[in-house]
């Protein structure tokens, strides 16, 4: 007997912050919604094993380095060290704290959204959804708000690899550690090992690190990273193979002018993060799939436009702020037509690394294309009281502005506390606030946003 049809205005494709955001956007919207997760855990790739665990760890490694600086101010400590199991245990148990303090499933309930969680759903057409358990959903429209997996590089050995959401899994502490990827995650994970105390490498094919932010950002964090004692190895050839070697892996990669090896305790591939949209039955519905992501106009609608897609299914910023603001906007346009788009500039990022980094907006390269006589000052933290106070001096705030001094274009720091600088002045930028207003703003003595004014001064002065 065919199980009954369940009929919906909205059906939303996985309960992470896109799906989340969406369905109750749509629900306010006065539309009957439900959603669909694979999993048996809310919250998507972010909260279970993505930046929360990494958040977590990044915490553990910073209170290893505070306590191995406390003797500078007078604190005497025993040897530090860590406690893998222990640190392992608490990443756990945060994130159950986390899931418990989101609790979508009862924002779900408030909202009278339903939610279904019965194994994977797949179009059996343009309109109808197929779930494991039998049961079909018919929807007037469907948000496809999937999230995304590691990608391993295919070459010999790589099952002998972790990627990043199983690196909680391993044994212990890797005294050597590879980390194959320099974007943010490898980035992140190498100053944890560092931290923690492991010999870290960091490989990647591109040119620099972190190749999304502003140049500046990449070569001051590989300085800082190779200042730690970490080998940075950017611009190789290619990795080649992974190789068992007793308790080791034994990594083959190759350097512009020939091979390379080196033998490992582990190997982390931090190397891409392509959807989960392979096994949606999307050409049951007459959906395009591109590289890994489901193509989308302006407004997040697929070619068929009643099927919509955002966060990692569209392949584009891959950060929860992002998949939020898209969510939002793909349930307006599914519930009141076409009206919204997503202001992506303004979507800021960084990393927590050692120094911090993150930016807003254009780089400094794109301005200068974009107006060649863009206006660019840096204020450096060495010339902040509080970094000075703190001992972290290191780092620099770039600001980049039209060539009238209106409005700002980008933002780029280096830094203790950068992210939160970073959303500072995201808050001016959203307000339209100008370089002379922002330069006559008075901070709060000594902070790491004074940095914000002293930056918007030089750029008055340019």
């Amino acid at each position: 007997m065919t199980p009954p049809t369940a009929s919906y205005d909205l059906a939303v494709i996985g309960a992470g912050p896109a799906g989340t955001a969406a369905a109750l956007r749509a629900t306010e919207l006065g539309a009957k919604v439900v959603v669909l997760e694979a999993s048996d855990r809310l919250g998507g790739t972010c909260v279970n094993t993505g930046c929360v665990p990494t958040r977590v760890l990044a915490k553990a490694a910073r209170l290893m380095r505070e306590v191995g600086a406390a003797r500078d101010y007078g604190v005497v400590t025993h040897p530090e060290a860590l406690d893998w199991p222990a640190t392992v245990a608490r990443v756990h148990e945060r994130v159950d704290r986390v899931r418990a303090v989101k609790n979508e499933a009862e924002r779900f309930g408030a909202a009278g959204i339903d939610l279904v969680q019965e194994g994977r759903a797949r179009f059996a057409d343009a309109h109808t959804l197929r779930l494991d358990s039998g049961r079909r959903i018919r929807a007037s429209s469907v948000i496809v708000a999937v999230g995304g997996h590691s990608r391993r590089l295919p070459l010999p050995g790589a099952e002998l690899a972790t990627v990043p959401e199983h690196v909680l899994e391993l044994p212990g502490l890797p005294p050597r550690v590879a980390i194959i990827g320099a974007g943010n995650t490898g980035a992140q994970l190498a100053t944890v090992f560092e931290s923690f105390g492991s010999k870290v490498s960091l490989l990647d094919v591109a040119p620099r690190v972190l190749m999304a932010s502003d140049p500046e950002v990449s070569a001051a964090i590989a300085a800082s990273f190779e200042g730690h004692g970490m080998t940075v190895r950017t611009g190789i050839a290619g990795v080649d193979a992974l190789e068992k070697d007793g308790s080791g892996i034994v990594l083959r990669w190759r350097e512009q002018d020939g091979p390379a090896e080196d033998r490992f305790d582990a190997v982390v591939m931090a190397t891409g993060w392509p959807a989960d949209v392979e096994d949606l039955g999307l050409e049951h519905a007459g959906v395009r799939i591109e590289r890994s992501s489901i193509p989308v106009d302006a407004y997040f609608r697929s070619e068929v436009s009643h099927i919509l897609a955002v966060g990692d299914a569209i392949g584009r910023d891959m950060l929860v702020q992002a998949a939020q603001f898209e969510g939002e906007a793909a349930a307006e346009n599914a519930v009141l037509g076409v009206n919204r788009r997503t202001p992506h500039h303004l979507l800021p990022a960084g990393g927590f690394t050692d120094p911090d980094y993150a930016g807003v907006g254009l780089t400094e390269e794109q301005a200068r294309q974009r107006d060649a006589r863009c206006i660019v000052a840096v204020a450096d933290y060495a010339d902040l009281e509080r970094a000075v106070i703190d001992d972290r001096a290191v780092g620099f705030l770039k600001l980049i502005t039209d060539n009238r001094r209106e409005l700002i274009l980008g933002a780029h720091a280096v830094g203790e506390n950068a992210v939160e600088v970073i959303q500072s002045v995201t808050t001016a930028m959203a307000a339209g606030i100008d370089v002379a207003t922002l330069a006559g703003v008075k901070f709060a003595y000594p902070t790491y946003s004074a940095i914000i004014g002293l930056a918007a001064r030089q750029l008055l002065r340019a």
